[in-house]
């Protein structure tokens, strides 16, 4: 096989890998793509921006298995959730006895991505003091660990990301500009999902990838339609949670924009009494859930909101089934025995002709 082959090959293996991590067809994640296939095979430090939850750890995750490194380690840090005594240790290692219990040799990050990838992750959380030995360590490749007096080479690409106006912190004078420089050669923004919301679809398909098809629930349009229309604060790492909380509730389902509306904690359904089956001119009294539109600013009691609904689609498939247990439970996918137990939680009486 020519060499020409095997770089064509490995080409389409990496396209590959790209849209494995990289999913959605807007334009932004088009040109993000795009982006990181003209990065990945060079050496240049990366910088990645966008707000929390975008995915910013996952993009590193991209430029690092479609690069020429993809065999060799990729190591993560994130600089915001490691105390400022302990992140010079944690980058670069310490030698038995350099402080207080440090009882062994450690190996840092940087010597564990030899070869491969360094993905810093809120970089611009790191103190100000460290910038400065980061600096030194990407100028010269060289690392020294704590309570050490060798120089150990290492050659690692470094792959940073932040949430914050970098910019504004250089001006705030709470990050170097020299080192801006020197991790930001190449800059990615991560679109928000407010920013690609026509991708919802194919995120859920993909977080849905892994399950069992008795695991998931199915988003109809109008479903979808009203999660393309969400703000999205906290993102995709939010979509995730969301299909994964509707996994959980309503396995087996087709929910609608009214359950995304509870999911979402736009709406809390409210118990009110009315007759719904009259058997010899005897109302047989039943709840049934109304909803009122609220923006929550308080807790959520999803305890509530969970049985509200549970009562809600208990009623709706009774009705379907003209009142008959037996038929209404196979809607709903449960048990006779299930069903009646729910029923008598809930205050549901059974009707004549089951």
């Amino acid at each position: 096989m020519s060499l020409n082959t095997i770089s064509a090959k490995n080409a389409t293996v990496r396209s590959v890998a790209i849209e494995e991590y990289l999913i959605g067809d807007s334009a932004p994640m088009v040109l993000l793509r795009d982006m990181v296939r003209r990065v990945a095979n060079s050496s240049a430090s990366v910088m990645v921006c966008g707000a929390s939850g975008t995915g910013k750890e996952v993009v590193a995750r991209a430029i690092h298995a479609t690069s020429v490194r993809a065999a060799k380690p990729y190591v993560a840090l994130n600089c915001g959730a490691i105390p400022a005594e302990l992140i010079e240790s944690e980058l670069f290692g310490h030698e038995r006895g350099a402080f207080t219990g440090a009882q062994a040799r450690r190996t840092g990050h940087f010597e564990n991505a030899d070869n491969g990838t360094l993905f810093l992750d809120e970089i611009g959380d790191m103190r100000f003091d460290m910038q400065v030995k980061l600096l030194r360590v990407l100028e010269d490749g060289l690392i020294t660990r704590v309570g050490g007096g060798t120089a150990l080479p290492v050659d690692v690409r470094i792959i940073s990301a932040t949430h914050q106006n970098i910019e504004q912190a250089i001006t705030d004078g709470r990050f170097r500009e020299d080192l801006f420089f020197r991790l930001g050669v190449v800059l990615l923004h991560v679109p928000t999902l407010a920013e690609r919301a026509e991708d919802i679809s194919q995120l859920i398909a993909h977080f849905q990838r892994s399950k069992s098809a008795d695991a998931t629930c199915h988003f109809d349009p109008s479903a979808i339609q009203r999660l393309q229309a969400h703000n999205w604060p906290g993102n995709v790492r939010e979509l995730r949670n969301i299909v994964e909380r509707a996994g959980v509730l309503f396995r087996g389902e087709t929910i609608d924009a009214f359950v995304v509306d509870q999911l979402l904690g736009r709406t809390a359904p409210r118990l009110s009494v009315q007759p719904l089956f009259v058997q010899q001119n005897v109302a047989a009294v039943q709840y049934t859930v109304a909803t009122q539109p609220q923006i929550w600013d308080a807790p959520i009691d999803l305890k509530a909101q969970i049985e509200g609904i549970e009562l809600e689609r208990i009623q709706t498939a009774l009705g379907r089934a003209d009142g008959v247990i037996s038929e209404a439970a196979r809607l709903l996918s449960l048990k006779r025995t299930t069903l009646i137990e729910k029923m008598r939680k809930y205050g549901v009486d059974r009707v004549a002709h089951q």
